[in-house]
């Protein structure tokens, strides 16, 4: 296994840049480019989806989209920046890759407040998919809500064995799915496995997710010896440097025909999923789900 730390990713890189929320840093490959590293860091909040690092993840994914390919235009100046190939993104705290949004910092914001993290996380999570290089997510632990998105509107999915995926915004919080779940998913799994997902609220373990199609790589592979007693943070290695390995394969080929597969497979339909959440945002049921949250208790609906 290669050496998979925080912030030394395998191969040669550089020194890796942290912010609040985020640790970023790089392989660089002599016939490959860069492959872009991301690393969620909030361990005092499962990696939850906070204002800040959606700031945060924005500003990586806008500069990725700046400079990808960049080689293409610089022709022959050998001064230039390597381009940017690939991206992955996975978890610098073992055992959780995203928790969803942060709700403790959402009980605390006015709807305008709310549909404003809304709108710049749908933003985010657009523009992640409709990034010209590939992307992968890398999940080890649990990916809930607008974790399992934010994995989503990757291209690829690395699942470690301790990896678990759930959409609770319908069962649980009296709301749908509100940053692209709602086609995302159809589109990964088919329409059965998504409605199953969405209307109950159950997680998937990885196994059932990779069975589903929910992710393409399952790490280690069954039987793999030291399966069995690899810890949370072995399991996080595990998937980044699987994730690495995949990007890598990609960005071994012809890098003007995978920008083009990539458009003619991307594409985003959010309009229809953006007005079913608008239209339970301000529901009594949706106060209810908060409160409850906060009291750590069952919500009790009443269907308003």
């Amino acid at each position: 296994m290669m050496d998979m730390d925080m912030a030394s990713p395998p191969g040669n890189h550089a020194a890796a840049e942290a912010g609040e929320t985020i640790i970023t840093s790089q392989v660089d490959g002599a016939q490959t480019g860069i492959i872009k590293i991301i690393q969620l860091r909030r361990p005092q909040a499962k990696n939850a989806l906070s204002q800040q690092m959606v700031r945060e993840l924005s500003a990586v994914v806008e500069d990725i989209h700046q400079h990808a390919y960049d080689d293409d235009e610089q022709d022959d100046d050998q001064d230039a920046l390597a381009p940017v190939r690939a991206l992955v993104l996975g978890s610098a705290v073992a055992g959780i890759f995203c928790g969803g949004a942060d709700l403790k910092e959402r009980a605390g914001q006015t709807p305008s407040a709310t549909r404003g993290f809304l709108a710049a996380l749908r933003h985010l999570l657009t523009r992640l998919a409709a990034l010209p290089v590939p992307a992968v997510a890398c999940v080890a632990g649990p990916a809930l809500g607008g974790g399992l998105e934010l994995a989503l509107a990757c291209h690829l999915r690395v699942f470690a064995r301790n990896a678990a995926a759930g959409l609770p915004e319908t069962a649980r919080l009296a709301i749908v799915p509100g940053a692209g779940a709602t086609h995302r998913l159809p589109r990964v799994v088919g329409p059965a496995h998504a409605l199953d997902l969405i209307l109950t609220g159950r997680r998937v373990d990885a196994d059932e997710a990779f069975r589903m199609g929910l992710c393409n790589r399952l790490v280690p592979a069954a039987g793999a010896a030291g399966d069995a007693i690899m810890s949370p943070d072995m399991l996080r290695r595990e998937a980044l440097e699987a994730g690495v390995a995949l990007a890598r394969q990609i960005t071994a080929g012809g890098p003007v025909a995978v920008r083009a597969a990539l458009g003619v497979l991307g594409g985003a339909v959010d309009a229809l999923e953006n007005a079913a959440y608008e239209s339970v945002l301000g529901t009594e049921d949706r106060d209810e789900a908060l409160r409850a949250f906060a009291e750590k208790r069952a919500p009790r609906f009443v269907g308003r």
